[in-house]
C-alpha cells in the first residue's frame, strides 16, 4: 500500500477529531475537512520523519500535526489568541477524544492484543459514522462528544428535542448495523 492511500485511511478519523473539536455551538466558520486535508497534505510532506511501525503510532503522529492545523486554523478565524496552555489544552483534547472514540461503542478490553486493535476500531467508527446522514451524525457527536443536551443539541439544530431524540435513536441503531457489517 502506497503512502497516500495509507493516509488517506485515516481521514473519516481524522475529521471525527476536527468535528469535535471545532464545536458548531461556539459559531466558528471553520471547515473541518480544510483543516483535514492541511494536515494529510503535511503528513504527506513530512512522511520521512515518521518512525512508529504501529498503526496506533501512525495515528497519535497524524493527531499532533491535526492539532497543530487545528491551532493555526483557531487562531486565523481570530477566536484563540496564541497562548501554549491552549496549545497543549487542544493536543489533550484531541488525545482523550481519541481515546473515547475507541471506547464508544465497546466494552472495555481486556487482553493486549485487543488493546492494539483499539485504533483499528477507531477508524471504522470513524468510517461508519461519516455514512450517517449529517443531522445523525451531527447530534451523535454533540452528544456523545461534546455532551450537549437533547435541549441543546436541539437549539443548535433548529429541530425539537423529540426530532433531535429520532435523530440520535435512528443514528445510533445505523451506527450499529454499519459496525457489524464490517465486522
Amino acid at each position: 500500500m502506497d503512502n497516500n492511500t495509507d493516509l488517506n485511511r485515516y481521514r473519516q478519523y481524522l475529521l471525527l477529531l476536527a468535528r469535535i473539536e471545532i464545536d458548531p455551538r461556539q459559531g466558528l466558520h471553520l471547515d473541518p475537512s480544510d483543516v483535514v486535508q492541511q494536515t494529510l497534505l503535511d503528513a504527506y510532506r513530512k512522511r520521512g520523519q515518521f518512525r512508529g511501525t504501529t498503526g496506533a503510532e501512525k495515528a497519535a503522529w497524524l493527531r499532533q500535526i491535526l492539532s497543530h492545523h487545528l491551532i493555526d486554523a483557531l487562531r486565523a478565524v481570530g477566536r484563540k489568541k496564541r497562548d501554549v496552555s491552549r496549545e497543549r489544552s487542544l493536543e489533550l483534547e484531541i488525545e482523550e477524544s481519541s481515546q473515547r472514540i475507541g471506547k464508544w461503542l465497546t466494552t472495555e478490553q481486556s487482553s493486549p492484543s485487543q488493546k492494539l486493535d483499539q485504533h483499528e476500531q477507531a477508524l471504522r467508527l470513524a468510517d461508519a459514522l461519516a455514512q450517517l446522514p449529517p443531522a445523525q451524525r451531527d447530534a451523535l457527536v454533540l452528544q456523545n462528544w461534546n455532551n450537549s443536551s437533547l435541549a441543546e443539541i436541539a437549539e443548535h439544530m433548529g429541530r425539537t428535542p423529540a426530532s433531535v431524540a429520532g435523530l440520535l435513536k435512528r443514528g445510533l441503531k445505523r451506527l450499529r448495523e454499519l459496525l457489524a457489517e464490517r465486522e
